[in-house]
């Protein structure tokens, strides 16, 4: 069998319409995406660290409690999340995290001919705005978010910023609808400002489709002006690290007060949606593009290892749904549901079709409303090497409670997460017929996918 991957644009025409006659009116979405944000690190889900509003969401809707990236790195998360498709699928190969200073992947991108969920709003009367990281491409105009169905972008191209210069290491990235700017502020401060004045001036007439990809707790991208280098650093504004001293290690402290700060956005975000009458048809997402980098003060505890490994606390992360008189308030649920499924869902949710775009996700509204997935869930991931993380390739497969994982050092692995959410127990050696079920099934699918 052979995969496309990629679909003609023609397809796009014939998929996408007016919202289905008699239907609900088409929601506003809000899709809140930070960066390098583990399972531990959102008070709701256990974290010592508070954060009240992100927490609301929880309040006010959805607890996602087995709810999976599309990928552990930056760039094919984000690539999983925009166009509904596994990552494996991309022309590219966007298995590992674009490099901003690497002139190879300054060739290397979201095609023009991979539809992304704001091409399909768009074409079905959606406005879509991207305020924050784009990390898709940076090199050719073909990558530009614009080209990709949002009508407005604000933000960074890069996969991560100085948090105060709004450089990559010394050099300039913070555009406006693809013209270089020279700000002045702190970059998790500044995304905020840009949503709430693109949501005060809103067209009520039209819905909305606005994605909030924050670079916050990522670690900024400084300079080393001593060895004329970028350099990887935390940097939180000095007014919040007193907000979170009772945190006693240093690098936990300083991630802390960055994920106050990124808090405090959220909270504005969802305060401009009350202030402009949008609250009561706005499904309002929070979400992480994968868990947190410990070495930078991230935590996916009681999940196993973190950012850029298929354990899962590397891909295993928080996930928050509101939704006024459609999602009910304090509920959770232990549904296995992931990024990818965002596309179809919410395209269902407008009334928009999706038919012949060769999604990997499903629709997951009856999730959303308390109810029950009926079909039995295939989760696939796939992580190139990526240099500056000195990690090799990855390959990961969930079926039902079984996870299969392939490691370049470490070998092959078989957890039963029912029994060992953990991932303590490697049962290859007890159960060697359905490891080699799944070994088989996940290569199968690796090269299905090329």
């Amino acid at each position: 069998m052979t995969v496309q991957n990629w679909l003609p644009v023609i397809l796009l025409a014939a998929s996408v319409g007016t919202p289905t006659p008699g239907a609900s009116p088409a929601p506003n979405v809000v899709l809140i995406f930070t960066d390098d944000q583990g399972m531990n690190d959102v008070s709701c889900y256990g974290s010592e660290i508070p954060t009240p509003h992100i927490d609301s969401l929880a309040r006010d809707g959805l607890r996602l409690t087995q709810f999976y990236a599309a990928s552990a790195i930056c760039t094919p998360s984000r690539f999983g999340l925009l166009t509904g498709r596994n990552p494996s699928r991309s022309r590219d190969r966007l298995l590992s995290a674009l490099m901003f200073l690497g002139e190879e992947d300054r060739h290397r991108g979201l095609r023009q001919d991979e539809t992304t969920i704001a091409t399909v709003l768009r074409a079905s009367g959606y406005d879509t705005a991207l305020i924050g990281k784009w990390h898709l491409g940076h090199g050719q105009a073909e990558f530009d978010a614009r080209r990709h169905g949002f009508d407005h972008t604000y933000g960074h191209t890069a996969g991560c910023v100085d948090f105060f210069t709004l450089c990559y290491g010394n050099t300039p990235d913070w555009y406006r609808n693809g013209e270089l700017l020279d700000e002045t502020g702190y970059a998790t401060d500044l995304i905020t400002d840009e949503a709430v004045r693109y949501l005060g001036e809103r067209d009520p007439s039209r819905p909305f489709f606005l994605f909030i990809p924050y670079n916050a707790p990522h670690f900024g991208k400084g300079w080393d002006d001593g060895n004329n280098r970028p350099v990887n650093i935390l940097q939180p504004h000095p007014r919040d690290l007193k907000r979170v001293k009772f945190i006693a290690d240093p690098t936990r402290r300083k991630y802390a007060a960055k994920v106050v700060a990124l808090d405090d956005g959220i909270g504005r975000v969802l305060h401009a949606l009350d202030a402009n009458g949008q609250r009561e048809n706005t499904l309002v997402i929070f979400m992480t593009d994968h868990g947190g980098d410990a070495n930078y003060g991230g935590d996916n505890r009681p999940f196993r290892a973190g950012k850029a490994t298929l354990f899962e606390g590397g891909i295993r992360v928080p996930c928050l749904v509101r939704w006024p008189g459609k999602v009910k308030p304090g509920t959770h649920s232990n549904e296995v549901t992931w990024a990818i499924d965002w596309f179809p869902t919410l395209c269902a949710l407008a009334g928009a079709r999706t038919e012949g775009q060769g999604l990997d996700g499903m629709d997951i509204s009856p999730v959303l409303q308390g109810g029950r997935l009926t079909e039995s869930r295939e989760l696939f991931w796939e992580l190139g090497a990526h240099t500056e993380l000195d990690r090799g390739n990855w390959l990961a497969l969930r079926s039902g409670p079984w996870k299969y994982m392939q490691t370049p050092q470490q070998g092959s692995w078989l957890f039963n997460l029912a029994a060992d959410p953990g991932e303590q127990q490697n049962l290859a050696e007890q159960d060697p017929q359905r490891f080699e079920r799944l070994r088989q099934r996940a290569n199968a699918l690796r090269d299905l996918y090329r």
